[in-house]
């Protein structure tokens, strides 16, 4: 029997040609484009600022908390044992954790506490790296930060929630306001009968001798449902209004903010989505009556940053953990690093990466010059619309392909790479799905000339620099000239090579020769393919690869 025993205790195998699991790393040490970005396009303080939290965002630790969040997704409670409703949502300690690590740094904040000096691209560059931790606990970082213009519309209001919003600290518990020193905030806009349509919203708001709200009504997805307080929409006298919802009543009493269910969502699981209805619910009105949707804007055009921002930071860790592999495995002899396909389908990733990053941080100075430079105002109008459409087009079909390099283990729960597929979709529909994004294009170039004008002038700072590059901005010139309802119709194509040709020349303008030539050749040249991987037979696979990582 004891021989038995050991017998069935022997290794049947030894674990060769795998890469070695893990280790700390620092984010922005090791991220050459982030530092060269933030060199060119940010303060310098930025920098600084951003160090303790990408060694801190590095550490291993963090993905083994990250996985936790994913693997026990939030969980609705509805009543305590007395039957009393309570409408929370619990979450475990690995998602709490990752709200201090953002929130403790201020992180939600930073681009108010430094506006028109740096302030947007430290948020940028901090959701970058807070992405490549989880990108689940983002959107109520997002939400928290957004809110904040939209606040400044009521001074009574900015200054019970301001001060909340910009402390550096997070505080979960399910409290009055006045019984907290931090607060987070969501959003609640979609209805069922509508979705982007927001004028179509059926939630009504009836207005009470004192001033105050009552809302009645359903919204479909309402993000972040434990916040503290929630921007919404609802109809009253006056039309479409905006309005802030807090949880608790002024009288300390629990708001009417009913949790119907937590939505069971593809991707994005350490983060709540929720159904809610607004039963009698307390509200504050906020900016002029009627005008909710131009209220609300103001938070739409930071969410859509943010969410054009995600994918660049999926792509960096996705990239990350592709290159990592490939240098550690063999194949045919070779190590898969070494192969000429697979370089090419990682370089081509990692130019990907790089013109996401540029164009995030290029976006982020435009709205932080926008208080005092008409170009840069006029970029804020467009960028945001351009990269989130086409960043979140890039992102699913390079999250199949980063997996595809670490072939079965890719697929696997235990790589990040599973998880991060399933996320890639989501913020492309958040704040706007692509159709809406080239919408938005279109009613810019309409309205607003001074912003085409603007991109304009981005655009010619790079002409000359590369064949294709200019190609390409004299076939967008002619397209730019057509009638209106082709240019709706053309508007997916359109928003496309905007975004593409606004990367390109900043790349040509910024980056290495190797990076910027490589990427016009593979977008905009003749033989540009929609497949990553398919890059010039004589691109400089060396000097774009030693940029991954030192």
């Amino acid at each position: 029997m004891a021989d038995h025993a050991a017998r069935t205790h022997l290794a049947t195998h030894e674990v060769t040609n795998q890469p070695l699991l893990g280790g700390d790393h620092d984010l922005l040490a090791e991220d050459i484009a982030l530092r060269e970005t933030l060199a060119r396009e940010a303060p310098a303080w930025v920098a600084t600022r951003l160090a303790p939290l990408a060694r801190e965002a590095g550490r291993d630790t963090w993905q083994a908390i990250a996985d936790e969040a994913n693997r026990h997704p939030p969980e609705l409670r509805l009543f305590d044992r007395h039957g009393r409703r309570l409408d929370e949502v619990h979450y475990t300690e690995a998602y709490h954790r990752l709200m201090h690590l953002a929130c403790d740094g201020g992180w939600q904040a930073v681009a108010w506490e430094h506006e028109g000096n740096g302030g947007h691209q430290a948020h940028i560059a901090a959701l970058y790296l807070l992405t490549q931790v989880e990108p689940g606990f983002c959107c109520p970082i997002t939400m928290t930060h957004a809110a904040y213009p939209v606040l400044r519309h009521d001074n009574a209001i900015l200054e019970t929630w301001g001060p909340r919003l910009r402390a550096n600290d997070y505080d979960p518990r399910a409290l009055p306001a006045n019984a907290k020193r931090a607060a987070t905030f969501g959003m609640a806009m979609t209805e069922k009968q509508g979705g982007s349509d927001v004028r179509r919203n059926t939630t009504h708001a009836t207005r009470q001798p004192d001033g105050s709200v009552r809302l009645t009504g359903h919204k479909w997805f309402c993000s972040a449902p434990m916040s503290d307080a929630f921007l919404t929409l609802a109809q009253d006298d006056a039309g479409l209004g905006c309005f802030l919802v807090p949880r608790f009543r002024p009288d300390g009493e629990r708001n009417g903010i009913q949790l119907q269910r937590l939505k069971d969502k593809c991707g994005n699981r350490a983060n709540a989505s929720a159904e809610i209805e607004y039963a009698d619910a307390w509200a504050h009105p906020i900016g002029e009556p009627g005008r909710g949707v131009a209220t609300i804007l103001e938070m739409v055009q930071q969410t859509r940053l943010d969410a054009a921002t995600a994918p660049a930071g999926m792509m960096r860790q996705a990239t990350l953990e592709a290159w990592r592999h490939v240098q550690g495995r063999e194949a045919f002899g070779r190590r898969l690093a070494d192969q000429p396909l697979m370089r090419r389908v990682i370089a081509d990733l990692a130019l990907e990466t790089e013109a996401s990053l540029a164009l995030c941080l290029r976006t982020a100075r435009a709205f932080d010059g926008a208080t005092n430079d008409d170009h840069e105002r006029a970029l804020a109008r467009l960028l945001p619309a351009l990269a989130k459409f086409w960043h979140n087009k890039r992102s699913s079909a390079f999250m199949a392909e980063a997996m595809e390099c670490l072939g079965g283990i890719g697929y696997v729960e235990e790589a990040p790479l599973a998880r991060l597929y399933r996320e890639a979709p989501v913020n492309s529909i958040w704040e706007g799905s692509g159709n809406v994004m080239c919408l938005d294009v279109m009613r810019v170039l309409a309205r607003h000339p001074e912003s085409i004008a603007a991109l304009r002038q981005e655009l010619a700072l790079a002409r000359g620099a590369h064949p294709d590059f200019d190609r390409a901005l004299e076939v967008l010139e002619r397209r730019l000239k057509a009638t209106p309802d082709v240019l709706e119709a053309q508007a997916r194509w359109l928003t496309q090579r905007l975004a593409q040709c606004l990367q390109a020349a900043l790349l040509l303008r910024h980056a290495p020769a190797a990076v910027g030539e490589t990427f016009c050749a593979a977008r905009l040249g003749e033989e540009a393919s929609p497949l990553f991987g398919v890059l010039p037979s004589h691109a400089p696979l060396d000097a774009i690869l030693e940029r991954i990582a030192p």
